[in-house]
């Protein structure tokens, strides 16, 4: 188990550090985020021992079921999935960035707990580059007045845009999805919103990292490449589905 994680991992690398000299981008601004979603405290040791930092985390249970084993680590925690409002208070308990902010009810309730706790918070705009029904996230069209809103709240640390792209066996298909968050990118920039700069885009998978990193994705969040792809009850999770 141990030869396979760390066998998968330089092969996830030299993917980025591949798709990043074809882009003619610095391998540097590409940072990968393990999406351990069902994925064994055991298993996630092993990824972080052989020198990674950064998992995320669909759910707030499995951060709870795992700290335990992990606490010991040195691990910066994302969130990455849907989250409810009544989770907030729970899952700050584990994370430093949510990236999946994509309605102000749940920013309201971010804010008003991060007040309670004295502290910030980073956050990243979940889009719905896709248009699919089943995909979380805001409308492209309502980014920058989404942005302009939760402006208010100081506590709230934009930091960048997240989309899950299309996924499709044809990769030209996926690819204007992932262009469109960079577009988005733009868009903010060109409304000039105070504070509002350096946005990272937080996109590409297993599937379609080349292509995301080709579009000027800062963060692959890749999981099924790493650790295979993971049972959960009687069907296999493939993290290229979306919640």
């Amino acid at each position: 188990m141990k030869e396979d994680i760390i066998f998968n991992l330089k092969q996830v690398h030299d993917r980025i550090e591949n798709a990043c000299k074809v882009s003619g981008r610095d391998v540097s601004d590409v940072q990968l985020l393990l999406a351990t979603k069902t994925v064994p405290a055991e298993r996630i040791r092993i990824a972080i021992e052989a020198g990674e930092n950064l998992i995320g985390e669909n759910k707030m249970q499995e951060f709870r079921d795992k700290d335990s084993e992990l606490k010991d680590l040195k691990i910066e925690r994302h969130f990455i999935g849907h989250l409810q409002t009544n989770k907030v208070k729970d899952v700050l308990k584990y994370v430093s960035c949510i990236q999946s902010l994509d309605r102000l009810s749940l920013a309201e309730e971010l804010h008003k707990q991060l007040l309670k706790e004295n502290r910030n918070l980073d956050v990243f705009i979940q889009v719905n580059t896709s248009f699919e029904e089943s995909k979380f996230g805001l409308p492209p069209t309502e980014v920058v007045s989404f942005i302009k809103e939760i402006r208010k709240y100081d506590a709230l640390k934009i930091k960048g845009l997240m989309t899950i792209g299309l996924l499709d066996v044809e990769k030209e298909k996926m690819r204007p999805s992932l262009r469109l968050l960079r577009e988005i990118r733009d868009e903010i920039y060109d409304a000039k919103i105070d504070g509002i700069t350096n946005l990272k885009l937080s996109m590409g998978m297993s599937q379609d990292l080349e292509l995301a990193i080709a579009e000027g994705s800062n963060m692959v969040r890749i999981g099924t490449s790493i650790f295979g792809n993971r049972f959960l009850g009687k069907e296999i999770w493939n993290e290229n589905i979306a919640e």
